[in-house]
């Protein structure tokens, strides 16, 4: 069959072939170079294997390592969360399209281009695409359908990262392993994969997966759990003694071996009258298990670290305050995360299906936009003073911020509006409310009663006392928002106590018991003259 060539030249200057781009080239099997099946390397797991394992991927064989990353998350249940807490973050997120301007032209394209990110293909492929953050790279297939116009992606396959390997020369360029060339591999046909290479760190490619900084702490604590586990075999329960006399014979001592061994399960056993059984009691090991414990809970910390920058959110307990300030390491980590995907899908995806449907030329961009969290509590304090000293405000902007739709039309439709509206109506549609009217409406209420003298003289206290309450609330706040655990908490308040300052608020209660005692006399001389 006549190889036929395009005059589009893929990302590596060669036309593309167009016969390759409705096959699968990078399908595994159960023979050959790309075999589906593999047996596993983390059992028995040394420092000398695991260096061994590490060192043979930063030289270019990463085949262990990639099954290395991948029972890792299988094996580990606190790295298999935090892994699945980063790469699911994407799950919410809505991925847009943007024209390359307005002409009818660029507009077109980017309309097939949303076809194509509305297919369910395409959700289950970014899924697919985030495992490149524990390995370093993902790689997906397309397979073409070319039977209509435009040329769609019929398949999107994920493929084993294992049938893959890195070019010798550079380290960078990604290479399919083929039997044509089982150690080199092949070039990448130009249009048939997406491959994602998120740059988590600095450096070549394999070294930057998110496995590879975690595999030390889940050698460790592999290790911790096997130990912690020999640990509750030997001294969970009480060690059973049988004793025999001088003229037992070895009938019955293998008798009593066998009654001694089955009492842990059986809990019942039938010996002869010259033999006995004691229960001795295991030693004082009092802090021997919270060891084990304590190893296992620090290294999952150190994964949730290296993982999602943070551990308040997968550890540790936190207020309000600190989960903020750690979800905003989190968003920095998502938007560096959205980033790379963007970068990724317009590369490899936008513009293949543009090149190859529309020819190349202007291309609409892909974007995954990250959501920054909004305090709606303060925007509306904020617009609650603002509108009325005259800001102008766009309400399609807020209702857009507070996730509301607009607002239905038509006669039978009933709308929550403000006081003032109420009471005069609806607005004109095509004239703005007078927002200074709106304020005098709301004067011309009903005034509250006059204050009485006691909520005076509480108002005067405030006044004296809040400064002072509000100095030793920003120190508790700034030692809560910076403490990592309830016992730092504990002990900064042990620490701060002698430094918060009781001489003034004691001047102000002496001033304010004293002004209550002038009121009463007040209040008593006003009795008597009634």
């Amino acid at each position: 069959m006549a190889t036929v060539k395009s005059k589009i030249l893929g990302p590596d200057g060669q036309p593309i072939q167009y016969e390759v781009l409705d096959r699968e080239i990078s399908a595994g099997g159960l023979t050959g170079i790309r075999q589906v099946w593999h047996t596993g390397v983390a059992d028995g797991m040394t420092p000398v294997r695991l260096a061994s394992i590490l060192e043979g991927a930063a030289a270019g064989n990463a085949y262990d390592y990639l099954t290395l990353a991948e029972e890792m998350e299988e094996r580990d249940l606190h790295y298999a969360s935090v892994l699945g807490t980063r790469k699911l973050a994407f799950a919410g997120l809505e991925i847009q399209v943007d024209a390359a301007t307005d002409e009818a032209r660029d507009v077109e394209i980017a309309d097939a281009v949303r076809e194509v990110i509305a297919t369910p293909d395409f959700g289950e492929m970014i899924s697919d695409l985030t495992d490149a953050l524990g390995k370093g790279y993902s790689v997906v297939e397309i397979i073409w359908d070319r039977s209509g116009t435009p040329w769609k992606a019929a398949r999107l396959e994920h493929r084993d990262p294992r049938f893959f390997r890195f070019d010798q020369a550079t380290g960078r360029q990604l290479r399919l392993l083929d039997d044509a060339d089982p150690v080199n591999g092949i070039a990448l046909a130009p249009y048939k994969f997406i491959v994602h290479l998120p740059k988590i760190r600095s450096g070549l490619p394999v070294r930057g997966g998110l496995a590879r900084l975690a595999a030390v702490g889940y050698m460790c604590k592999a290790w911790t759990w096997k130990d912690w586990m020999a640990f509750a075999d030997i001294f969970g329960l009480p060690m059973r003694v049988g004793t025999y006399g001088n003229g037992a014979k070895e009938e019955d001592i293998a008798r009593l071996m066998s009654a001694v061994a089955n009492l842990g399960s059986d809990a019942a056993a039938v010996i002869h009258e010259s033999t006995r059984i004691s229960f001795e009691a295991a030693p004082n090991t009092a802090g021997a298990a919270d060891f084990f414990e304590k190893l296992a809970t620090w290294w999952d910390k150190q994964i949730s670290k290296g993982v999602l920058g943070q551990t308040m959110t997968a550890d540790d307990g936190s207020s309000h305050s600190q989960a903020k300030v750690h979800n905003e390491v989190r968003l920095d980590l998502l938007k560096a995360d959205a980033q790379a995907l963007e970068n990724t899908l317009n590369r490899d995806l936008v513009r293949a299906f543009v090149d190859l449907n529309f020819g190349p030329g202007r291309y609409p961009i892909l974007k995954v936009p990250v959501p920054e969290p909004e305090d709606t509590r303060l925007l509306i304090d904020a617009l609650e003073k603002l509108v009325p000293m005259g800001l102008e405000v766009e309400q399609s902007i807020i209702r857009d911020k507070l996730g509301l739709p607009d607002p239905a039309t038509g006669k039978d439709v009933k709308l929550l509006r403000a006081p003032a509206q109420a009471a005069s109506g609806a607005p004109d549609a095509d004239h703005s409310v007078d927002a200074t009217k709106m304020v005098k409406q709301a004067e011309n209420r009903e005034r509250a009663p006059a204050p009485d003298r006691e909520d005076q003289l509480a108002a005067l206290l405030a006044d004296a006392a809040d400064p002072l309450v509000g100095e030793w609330i920003d120190q508790v706040r700034n030692l809560v928002d910076t403490a990592s655990s309830l016992e730092d908490v504990r002990d900064g308040l042990l620490d701060l106590l002698p430094s918060l300052d009781a001489g003034k608020f004691a001047q102000v209660m002496q001033h304010a018991l004293a002004i209550a005692g002038a009121a009463g006399m007040l209040d008593a001389l006003d009795d008597s003259r009634a």
